[in-house]
């Protein structure tokens, strides 16, 4: 892959062509649960969703606001009013060029990113595999995009052992999972997942946690009644910043840190300025704790440093604590198409936050750090800005 730009996005959404999991599911096993664009009354108004086990799903057909212009931020109601460079890999290369950015790594966009809700593993399995098939198909288009591997929750971790590395054999280079598992499966640190981290660390195949990744922090906070829909989603969304503070000390107190030494974790669209707490806050109870007697024996912040990484895109205050997180650490994100994403002007947001930063420090936070991690075979071209300069 060439760095033109100076700029790799290690948090982007895919989208899906309506026919994407129709074409890759037997629709004589599964009919209308197959995850499917259908027409329905909204009040009146003749609009689309996606559906999927037979019942529709969000209040759009495409969370693309990013794309769809003023009045910003506006949701696509009807199939034929989702910008092709949502969805279509070939498209999506305007987008990135548009916005200056060299390759990005994919996570889900509508129908969404997992599909246990239903209580049918045969159906999940089969509806996991079309979505990594789909996505997958994007890295046969360009190596610009990085797209990273839903589970099958449902399925025994053998069998998820072996979709991940199906996944990753047909290009993906991670995979995304819920900081709370699925009732009544057993808890994210309980050895029964151990498979998982064994087959992600063989691969080098980073675990990502996106956002609030199903521990639903601020979840109460979004439906009090006086929010107006966008108040409720940014009272929700703002939480977001929490999450790694959630799921990093059953990381490390788990012990999955001290068993997978080599096994990475990446926390995408939660920004980076309440690391520090959780750092502090776990070394504080490692030591009071003496947890290095209880077969511990990595510093907390030490592993995090060793196996963590989070992304930032707006965060001026959490740029400042860089070398305390570890510039190591640390990569930029688009969160493109959301309503998030400052597309097209993300090298005007990425100079604001950026000020005064000095040229190796931005090569690290801008695209170094990401090739890295997600194993780029990354060529600097010599005419890329200077920032992006080895």
């Amino acid at each position: 892959m060439e760095i033109r730009y100076g700029l790799i996005s290690a948090d982007s959404h895919c989208g899906f062509d309506r026919d994407a999991f129709t074409s890759r599911m037997s629709a004589a096993r599964w009919g209308e649960r197959i995850p499917q664009v259908m027409e329905v009354d909204d009040e009146g108004r003749k609009v689309h969703r996606w559906f999927v086990y037979g019942k529709p799903r969000g209040d759009n057909v495409g969370n693309c606001p990013a794309l769809m212009g003023d009045p910003f931020p506006t949701y696509p109601q009807r199939w034929e009013d989702v910008p092709p460079i949502g969805y279509d890999p070939s498209q999506r290369l305007k987008a990135l060029d548009a916005d200056g950015i060299d390759a990005e790594v994919l996570f889900p966009n509508p129908p969404g990113g997992t599909f246990y809700e239903f209580d049918d593993a045969e159906f999940e399995l089969d509806a996991v595999r079309a979505y990594n098939d789909a996505l997958g198909e994007w890295t046969t288009v360009s190596d610009r995009y990085v797209p990273v591997t839903i589970i099958p929750y449902l399925s025994d971790p053998q069998t998820i052992r072996r979709e991940i590395e199906r996944a990753t054999a047909a290009g993906h280079r991670g995979i995304n999972l819920q900081g709370q598992t699925p009732s009544p499966l057993r808890h994210l640190t309980d050895p029964y997942w151990d498979p998982v981290w064994d087959v992600c660390q063989a691969l080098d195949a980073p675990v990502h946690f996106h956002g609030s990744c199903g521990v639903k922090a601020g979840w109460s906070t979004r439906f009090w009644s006086g929010y107006s829909p966008r108040q409720g989603h940014s009272a929700m969304t703002s939480t977001s910043a929490v999450t790694p503070a959630q799921i990093i000390p059953h990381l490390i107190f788990g012990g999955i840190t001290e068993r997978f030494p080599r096994l990475k974790f990446v926390f995408a669209e939660a920004g980076i300025g309440g690391l520090n707490y959780i750092l502090a806050a776990c070394d504080h109870e490692w030591e009071c704790r003496h947890l290095w007697t209880e077969g511990l024996s990595t510093r907390p912040s030490e592993a995090v440093r060793r196996q963590m990484f989070t992304n930032f895109w707006f965060e001026t205050e959490g740029i400042k604590l860089r070398h305390d997180i570890g510039i190591d650490n640390i990569m930029w994100e688009s969160d493109f198409p959301h309503v998030a994403s400052f597309y097209p002007r993300s090298r005007e947001s990425v100079e604001h936050v950026l000020e005064g930063v000095p040229a190796e420090d931005r090569r690290k936070l801008l695209y170094e750090n990401a090739a890295r991690v997600y194993g780029m075979d990354a060529v600097v071209r010599e005419a890329a800005p200077l920032e992006a300069r080895a």
